[in-house]
């Protein structure tokens, strides 16, 4: 099964690697694909990826490629979750008085689709995740840019 799973993203790197564009466009890419892959928008990561890389010019492909490597951390996401609730209802409890409180004992998939929990439990994990998305984004920006210049300096030689 690793053996499986350790394959499947090797392939992804490599197709990030064979991508031809600017170094600084697909280093852009991947750092949307970071970005948008701590957000928790589930089923709509992919579009605003490809939305937020076609306005800011950046690779549509190394976008999706990097919010798909992303998922590797779905084992952590209730612990992520709830950090990104922690500090999002931190923030909003400073700006604005005390966010509304959840009850999740009795909490059902259907109370999912209600305004009311949107603005009680995703704003504050929304708002939470910028604080873990945009570190995220600058490390994968800065730390994948010099191996595309890399590799577009040796493509050119």
């Amino acid at each position: 099964m690793f053996k499986k799973l350790a394959s499947h993203f090797q392939t992804l790197r490599q197709k990030l690697l064979d991508l031809q564009d600017a170094p600084h466009a697909l280093a852009g890419g991947v750092a949307i694909g970071m970005f948008i892959g701590f957000t928790p928008l589930f089923g709509v990561k992919t579009l605003l990826c490809l939305g937020l890389a076609f306005l800011l010019r950046c690779n549509p492909i190394a976008a999706v490629i990097s919010v798909t490597i992303h998922d590797v951390v779905t084992p952590l996401w209730p612990v992520l979750l709830g950090l990104e609730y922690e500090i999002g209802s931190t923030i909003l409890r400073f700006v604005n008085g005390t966010p509304p409180e959840i009850h999740t004992l009795h909490f059902h998939i259907h109370d999912v689709m209600q305004w009311t929990t949107f603005f009680g439990l995703g704003l504050p994990m929304l708002i939470g995740s910028m604080f873990l998305s945009a570190p995220a984004a600058a490390i994968a920006y800065f730390a994948t840019l010099p191996i595309f210049r890399r590799r577009e300096a040796i493509r050119k030689t």
